[in-house]
């Protein structure tokens, strides 16, 4: 009677490998990456939000081609953001 009560488990093989989770961490990662670096240091973290895409677009998961496109905008407006701020800065 030891195995009353207790839900059955299905044998494991020691390193199976388990199916991959359907969320898209790596494009979303790339995202939050992409929002910084609209703000903040846009040649490091739009790099790292480029850099992320790629190896989720090499991976084809979802969302990794918006994902690219995304982070290299944000990257180009972070940096003209960036410039316009500090034209302005010595300006006045």
């Amino acid at each position: 009677m030891s195995g009353h009560g207790q839900s059955p488990v299905a044998p494991t093989t020691p390193g199976a490998v388990t199916p991959a989770s359907s969320t898209p961490v790596l494009p979303i990662l790339s995202f939050v990456f992409s929002a910084v670096a609209l703000f903040f240091l846009p040649i490091v973290f739009g790099v790292v939000a480029i850099v992320l895409a790629a190896v989720a677009l090499s991976k084809r998961q979802r969302l990794a081609k918006a994902a690219l496109i995304v982070a290299i905008a944000a990257t180009v407006l972070g940096m003209v953001l960036g410039a316009v701020v500090m034209a302005t800065l010595q300006a006045g």
